[in-house]
């Protein structure tokens, strides 16, 4: 009876949990492609980059080839180690030449970035650099592992003006790869969803503040207002403290669906994940009180599905062939009815994802690691230690 009650209440919790999770995120706001504004103030594109030579190419190249009429491309190159700069030279080499037989191209400049003070992390003081030399009444902060179609930029400019934002932000299709990709990405985005409301950061009345840094679209008046980069210098997750800036100084930030127009890969393999998701869970970890405990909630969660969930109804079969009768079919048959649902769910997520639905088969798999990720971090927080990303440590203070 014991364990027939612990099944019981293990599916109706796990019904309820895969429910909430797969249904926290409501991005109301959808940017769609649209034409080219009458009215076209100068954009400035600025871009860090940072040993980026596998992406900046069509990261700059869908950024030339936006119809917006009136903008201009900074991409900061963060003193790479890589082929980037050879790689900015000759795109500057192919936009000079453009520019000289068809009027009105738009200008790429490149900018060396210098030493990193003390006191600033490294894409803040990257953006530093690359808004002091811009001209536009509006910036737009992209990352070099964004892709824009042609329309991006019209399209947010006018949603910009719709929703009266002085910061827009969006949140990009994840372009999924590889194998290990397709497993882990999909669940970190789920988690993702939880972390953060929508609806709550585009209600002006509430603090909530968050922006994706692969797309940020804001006034310069704004931008300058609130101190730019400069006065979130030392945050290594400079998208949400420069939001925070935003909102909490009364201005109008939104964040919108700009899947249908912006792409991002973000990684090609597990130990990119792996740098990237740690570092980022361990931030959010040691920064605030309440994601620890979403992050130890999140890890249980993950430990369940990645541990328990695949031997449950192996564990009902053995019951009954040990004569559990009724008990024991009503485990087997719960255990496979979850099952059933979270597969569905998960299939749902993978379509929208634009992989096959059979990756939903991976979930456990996929927790496993996602389960690690966050065990790993929490342990970090807990020990003081810090995190490398791109070459540099970031440790408490």
């Amino acid at each position: 009876m014991v364990y027939f009650l612990l099944s019981t209440a293990f599916f109706i919790g796990g019904i309820f949990i895969i429910y909430w999770l797969h249904n926290q995120y409501h991005l109301d706001i959808v940017v769609r492609p649209t034409q080219p504004p009458p009215d076209a103030p100068l954009i400035s594109f600025c871009v860090p980059a940072r040993n980026e030579e596998r992406n900046i190419r069509a990261c700059v190249e869908g950024l030339l080839a936006q119809d917006y009429p009136n903008f201009e491309v900074i991409v900061l190159d963060d003193r790479s180690s890589d082929a980037t700069a050879e790689i900015l030279h000759g795109l500057v080499m192919e936009s000079d030449s453009l520019l000289s037989v068809q009027e009105g191209a738009p200008t790429l400049h490149i900018v060396s970035g210098s030493n990193l003070p003390a006191g600033w992390a490294g894409k803040p003081h990257a953006l530093y650099q690359a808004s002091a030399v811009a001209r536009g009444e509006w910036l737009c902060f992209v990352d070099a592992d964004t892709f824009l179609s042609t329309t991006t930029l019209s399209s947010c400019y006018a949603k910009a003006v719709e929703t009266k934002a002085d910061m827009l932000t969006i949140m990009t299709f994840q372009i999924l790869g590889s194998f290990w990709e397709k497993v882990v990405m999909p669940l970190v985005m789920t988690a993702l969803s939880v972390g953060f409301s929508p609806r709550k950061v585009n209600d002006p009345a509430r603090k909530d503040a968050i922006a994706n840094g692969q797309f940020i679209l804001i006034k310069r008046s704004v931008y300058d207002a609130v101190g730019g980069h400069k006065s979130v210098k030392d945050q290594i997750v400079e998208d949400k403290a420069i939001s925070e800036q935003v909102k909490w100084n009364g201005y109008r930030l939104i964040v919108a669906d700009g899947s249908q127009v912006t792409q991002t890969r973000m990684y090609t393999s597990l130990p990119e994940m792996w740098e990237g998701w740690t570092k980022n869970i361990y931030l959010g970890l040691r920064d605030q009180t309440s994601l620890m405990w979403l992050g130890v909630f999140g890890a249980f969660v993950a430990l369940l599905a990645a541990l328990f969930l695949p031997i449950w109804p192996f564990l009902g079969i053995r019951w009954f062939l040990n004569g559990g009768g009724w008990m024991a079919v009503t485990v087997i048959v719960e255990s496979l009815l979850l099952w059933a649902y979270l597969i569905r769910v998960r299939a749902q997520v993978s379509r929208k994802m634009k992989i096959s639905a059979w990756y939903a088969c991976t979930t456990p798999l996929g927790a496993a690691v996602f389960a690690s990720m966050m065990i790993t971090s929490a342990f970090r927080v807990l020990t003081g230690k810090g995190v490398t990303w791109k070459g540099r440590l970031y440790a408490p203070k």
